[in-house]
């Protein structure tokens, strides 16, 4: 597993890179935000951890102009900034998941196994070829592209790509927000639910239209996948 971690903290960073050593991880470490955007770009990596507070440019930044660009590895965010509305900002950026330092390594590494879990599908969970197909959609499991009605669908992000795929195997199915996150993201999210919200939110505004809604807010349980539901007062 290849990963990069743009951190401008040398402690933090030689416990991390202690850690990766232990766990076989061939890490590269960058302190500068700049030059850890150039490194993302070129470098072929399974996970990209980023600091949230960086020189030269913010890890917010970087993961927003990463996504911008249809850079679809994992980004976990490392931030000290522990209020909910900063963690949703950075959900909102593009990030898959987030860590609130202090942290321990093996806090971390559970976040990095289970982001590169969902982003690389086992093959006997595939259809034949990788291609499912519906009323409105494409996807390709294999290469993680998206058609809307023939159109391709740009930036999305890892965990959004799952939440969507998971959901078209599931249509008209109310799914609450934990069994969301179980289902997902694989794993206990300290009950921040607000991290499905954000998700949720993301891919509205990049698949649904007022004629084709697709997702739908059940009050009081969760959410809802519909291609064939019409739009009424309950959907958002």
């Amino acid at each position: 597993m290849k990963i990069l971690v743009i951190e401008d903290n040398e402690s933090v960073s030689s416990m991390i890179e202690l850690f990766f050593s232990k766990e076989g991880i061939d890490g590269t470490f960058e302190m500068d935000g700049l030059k850890g955007l150039e490194l993302a770009k070129q470098g072929d990596w399974d996970c990209l951890i980023i600091d949230w507070m960086l020189p030269g440019m913010d890890g917010v930044s970087i993961c927003q102009q990463l996504r911008k660009e249809n850079y679809s590895v994992p980004i976990i965010m490392l931030t000290a900034k522990d209020s909910e509305s900063e963690q949703v900002l950075g959900l909102e950026m593009g990030a898959d998941d987030y860590v609130t330092k202090p942290f321990s390594p093996l806090a971390l590494m559970a976040r990095i196994k289970a982001v590169t879990r969902r982003y690389a599908p086992l093959k006997e969970e595939m259809p034949i070829e990788g291609i499912v197909e519906t009323k409105h959609f494409k996807i390709n499991l294999n290469t993680r592209e998206v058609l809307l009605n023939e159109k391709p669908v740009l930036n999305l992000t890892p965990k959004e790509f799952d939440l969507l795929y998971h959901f078209v195997q599931h249509p008209k199915q109310v799914f609450s927000r934990d069994q969301l996150l179980d289902s997902v993201w694989g794993y206990d999210f300290y009950g921040d639910d607000r991290t499905v919200d954000v998700h949720i939110k993301r891919l509205r505004t990049k698949v649904s239209t007022d004629e084709q809604p697709f997702f739908h807010t059940v009050w009081g349980v969760g959410y809802r996948f519909d291609e064939t539901f019409e739009n009424r007062d309950d959907a958002q």
